[in-house]
C-alpha cells in the first residue's frame, strides 16, 4: 500500500490530469494505494475528490480518496508527494511579463528566465520550502516530484536547503521531439532522441531512427534548410537558428528557450500579444482585469474573432471532461518504477549534476535522461556539450546559485548580482530600479529581502 499526496490538487489542470494518470496505471492500482488531495483552498477540493472517485469507478479501481487543507495532516505517512502550486498565477505573471518591459528589459515570456523568472522563483520558494520542511517532519523518506515552475531554480533551492529527495519533471523535451519529427517528416514514435541541459533549455545530442539506429541529424539539417523560413515561426524559428549556429537542435521552443538568450525576441512574433492590454486604461494589477493569455501566434492568436458569436461551451473547456487518456507526464512512470519495480526509461529528469553533465557546476540542477526501477531513479551521464552551448548554460547556473543565496540570506544585493548577470538586463540603473518596484508589487508573496 502506498500513499500519494497531490499538493495543489484543486488546480484546474494539474489535479484532474494527475488523477487520470493514477487511475489509468494498472501497476500502481495493483500495488494498492490511497490518494490524498491537498490544497490551501478548500473551494475546489470536494469537486476534485468527486472527480477522482468517479474516474476510479469508471475504470474499476478501488482506493480511498481523502482531502485536506492542512499540510502536515496530508503528508503523514506519504510515499510520494507530487507538487504543482501557484498563487493567483496570471495576476502576478502579468507583472512578471510587463513590469520588466516598463524598465526596458528584453523580458521574453516571463516564467523561468529574465527578471520575471527571478521573481516568479522568489514567490514560489517559501511555499516549496514549507512543503519540504513538513516532509522532513512527516515523511522524510518520501519522494518529492515537482512540476512547479521555475523548475530548475526551485529544485535547486529544495536540493540545497532541504534533505528531501527531489526530482523535477517537465514535458519540454517531448515537445522538442515533436518538432524534430515534423521537420523530419517521420512519426515521433520512430525517433529516439536524447537531450541534456537545463529545464526549458536542453539540446538533443543524438537523434536516431528507433528501428534502424540511423543517425538522423544529417537528414534534419538538410530538411531544416529546405523548410519554409516562416513555417511554425513562433514555435521553431529560434530553434532552427540555434541548430544552424551551434549544430544541435534545442527544446522546447522559442517562448522558453528565448528567456535565456538576449537576442531571442526577434524570433517571437507574439511577444507583444502575450497578456496584451492598453496601459492608458490601467495596469492589470491595478484594474483587476487579467488580460487574455496566449502561448504564441502559432497556437492561439488566430482563434480570437473580432466579436463573440455565441455562447462558449464551458463543458468543452473543463479538464474534467477530457478523455481518459494519459497526460504523458512522468510522475506516474517514476512511481510505477519505484513502487512496483517496473523498469522504465525517462526522457528527462531534473536532478543535481554530480558529473552527469561535464562542464557544468556539480551542484547545479540539470535535465538529463534517466532510468527508474525499484532501486531508485538513475540519471544518465551525458557526453560533454559543445563549449558555446555550455557557456550559455553556465550563466544560468550562476544566476540560479546567486538567487538561492538571495533567498537564503534575504539579500537584495545578491538578487541584484543575479539580475546583472541575466542576458535580459541592459542597464544597471534599470536593474536597480526594477527590484524595489517588484518587491513592492509582490510583497505579499515574497520572502523578506533587505
Amino acid at each position: 500500500m502506498i500513499k500519494i499526496v497531490l499538493i495543489g490538487a484543486g488546480s484546474r489542470e494539474f489535479g484532474p490530469a494527475t488523477i487520470r494518470d493514477i487511475c489509468l496505471s494498472d501497476k500502481l492500482c495493483s500495488v494498492g494505494l490511497e490518494l490524498m488531495l491537498m490544497d490551501v483552498s478548500a473551494e475546489r477540493l470536494p469537486e476534485t475528490r468527486a472527480y477522482a472517485e468517479q474516474t476510479a469507478a469508471r475504470l474499476g479501481r478501488s482506493f480511498a480518496v481523502y482531502t485536506s487543507t492542512d499540510l502536515k495532516e496530508a503528508l503523514q505517512g506519504a510515499d510520494y508527494v507530487v507538487v504543482a502550486i501557484e498563487r493567483n498565477r496570471y495576476y502576478y505573471w502579468a507583472q512578471d511579463f510587463h513590469v520588466p518591459r516598463m524598465f526596458g528589459f528584453n523580458q521574453l515570456y516571463g516564467e523561468n528566465g529574465g527578471p520575471g523568472g527571478l521573481f516568479h522563483a522568489l514567490r514560489n520558494m517559501p511555499p516549496m520550502l514549507k512543503i519540504a520542511r513538513a516532509m522532513e517532519d512527516c515523511c522524510p523518506d518520501a519522494w518529492l516530484l515537482n512540476y512547479t515552475n521555475p523548475l530548475t531554480k526551485l529544485c535547486e533551492a529544495l536540493t540545497r536547503l532541504s534533505s528531501i529527495r527531489t526530482v523535477g519533471l517537465c514535458h519540454g523535451v517531448f515537445h522538442g521531439k515533436q518538432q524534430v519529427a515534423r521537420l523530419l517528416g517521420l512519426p515521433a514514435e520512430d525517433i529516439e532522441a536524447q537531450a541534456s541541459g537545463l529545464n526549458h533549455f536542453t539540446w538533443f545530442q543524438s537523434i536516431t531512427h528507433r528501428s534502424t539506429g540511423e543517425d538522423l541529424y544529417p537528414m534534419l539539417r538538410e530538411r531544416e534548410r529546405d523548410a519554409h523560413p516562416l513555417g511554425e515561426w513562433d514555435e521553431m524559428a529560434l530553434s532552427r537558428i540555434l541548430l544552424r549556429t551551434f549544430g544541435l537542435y534545442p527544446s522546447p521552443g522559442t517562448n522558453h528557450i528565448g528567456e535565456y538568450i538576449r537576442w531571442a525576441p526577434e524570433f517571437l512574433g507574439s511577444s507583444l500579444l502575450q497578456f496584451y492590454y492598453d496601459p492608458a486604461e490601467g495596469h492589470p494589477w491595478e484594474t483587476g482585469r487579467t488580460p487574455t493569455w496566449i502561448y504564441n501566434l502559432h497556437e492561439k492568436a488566430t482563434q480570437y474573432p473580432l466579436f463573440k458569436t455565441g455562447t462558449a461551451n464551458a463543458v468543452a473547456d473543463d479538464p474534467k471532461s477530457a478523455p481518459l487518456a494519459s497526460s504523458g507526464e512522468l510522475a506516474i512512470p517514476i512511481m510505477e518504477g519505484l513502487a512496483a519495480g517496473h523498469k522504465q526509461d525517462l526522457d528527462a529528469v531534473n536532478v543535481s549534476n554530480r558529473g552527469r553533465m561535464p562542464g557544468l557546476p556539480e551542484d547545479a540542477i540539470v535535465e538529463v535522461p534517466a532510468r527508474v526501477d525499484a532501486r531508485g531513479v538513475h540519471p544518465q551521464t551525458m557526453p560533454r556539450l559543445p563549449e558555446p552551448v555550455l557557456a550559455l548554460l553556465r550563466t544560468q547556473c550562476s544566476i540560479n546559485s546567486l538567487l538561492i543565496e538571495a533567498f537564503e540570506q534575504g539579500s537584495r544585493q545578491k538578487l541584484l548580482q543575479a539580475l546583472l548577470l541575466d542576458p535580459a538586463t541592459h542597464s544597471y540603473r534599470s536593474a536597480a530600479g526594477l527590484i524595489p518596484e517588484l518587491c513592492r508589487l509582490q510583497a505579499e508573496l515574497l520572502p523578506p529581502l533587505k
